[in-house]
């Protein structure tokens, strides 16, 4: 019997799978085990050496989620990544979101994810979803965890609900907020976590699911490929710490200081003056080393307190820790904030 006249006919065709453009850093995701040592190291173990593409081919479900473009931007251990190669990296991220990218996955390595993650999220302007994914294993481990995160990612990048979320981080199919999440084990696959706020997120049966969406706070900072960054210190507070360090900060080429006190933002008495003369030539942070909470601003009212640090003319960082802290005031000086903008920055 044939079709009524008008009656619209199904396409029985597929739709078109969302395109996602993937770019490798390098990474553990990537390495491989060493016949020879690298040149001035007489160690041998493994090192980066497996392109994007490799990656992608080698977990053939990925090609049922979305075509994937592979762009091989360095091949690396996260340790030399710089904060001019990310600025270059958003540059191409933008052109690939442009140019019809529905999303975007970069693979580096686990040790400097957080720190990347969170300055690409700082720059960040378009809707489209960006996933940091890595590995802890190698590839020929047992157990390697790199094809899984890096599917689920690939999955997370074509999802509706992560658009407008900024920068994400996704490894052992939880999805974490880049302005929050850090790498508190060295070596276990659940490495990473986000210090009182937990996963945003999962992935179930590659099904994403965004369960909390973290407000991103301010607009992105404008800072383009080629800008000389300013050097910007990071100096950690002890017990006993005498103040040797900072004295010297003041000596070195360097435009700011990020200050990793202890408990709520304290340091030694002693400190405070040194503090005082420093802020006298550059922006001065002031964070707290214990990795979760915020740095306090009206508790403690004794000489190295958060109390008299404020008057002193310190900026409390809030809830980034120094690691996080000391990027984006690399960031806010190259895009020219003022304090007030700089201040405003840091509540967010």
């Amino acid at each position: 019997m044939s079709e009524p006249t008008g009656t619209p006919v199904t396409n029985l065709l597929p739709t078109a799978l969302p395109q996602v453009s993937l770019f490798a850093l390098g990474g553990t995701i990537a390495s491989v085990p060493q016949t020879s040592p690298d040149e001035g190291s007489a160690a041998v173990g493994v090192r980066p050496a497996v392109s994007g593409r490799e990656l992608v081919d080698a977990v053939p479900l990925i090609a049922q989620v979305a075509r994937v473009e592979t762009t091989q931007v360095l091949q690396v251990p996260s340790v030399e990544i710089t904060p001019g190669d990310l600025l270059a990296l958003v540059e191409l991220m933008r052109d690939a979101v442009d140019s019809g990218a529905d999303g975007i996955v970069v693979t580096q390595g686990t040790d400097t994810l957080e720190e990347s993650a969170f300055m690409v999220d700082l720059l960040w302007d378009r809707p489209q979803p960006v996933i940091f994914t890595a590995a802890m294993r190698t590839p020929s481990s047992p157990g390697a965890d790199g094809p899984a995160n890096l599917l689920a990612a690939v999955q997370l990048a074509v999802t509706p609900e992560a658009r407008d979320l900024g920068v994400l981080v996704c490894l052992g199919d939880a999805v974490h907020a880049a302005r929050h999440v850090r790498k508190a084990h060295s070596s276990n696959p659940a490495a990473f976590e986000s210090p009182g706020l937990g996963p945003i997120g999962w992935v179930t049966e590659g099904r994403p699911r965004i369960a909390l969406r973290p407000v991103r706070g301010g607009a992105p900072l404008r800072v383009i490929a080629g800008t000389d960054l300013p050097n910007v210190a990071l100096v950690r507070i002890g017990l006993g710490d005498d103040g040797q360090l900072l004295q010297a900060v003041g000596s070195l080429d360097v435009q700011g200081l990020v200050v990793e006190g202890v408990g709520g933002g304290h340091v030694p008495r002693a400190l405070a003056p040194v503090l005082s003369r420093l802020v006298e030539q550059m922006p001065v942070l002031l964070a707290s080393r214990t990795g979760a909470g915020e740095v306090l601003t009206q508790t403690y009212g004794y000489p190295g307190g958060e109390i008299d640090l404020r008057a002193r003319g310190l900026l409390g960082t809030g809830a980034y820790d120094g690691t996080k802290a000391r990027l984006l005031l690399v960031l806010a000086l190259a895009a020219g904030l003022d304090r007030p903008a700089l201040d405003r920055l840091l509540t967010l």
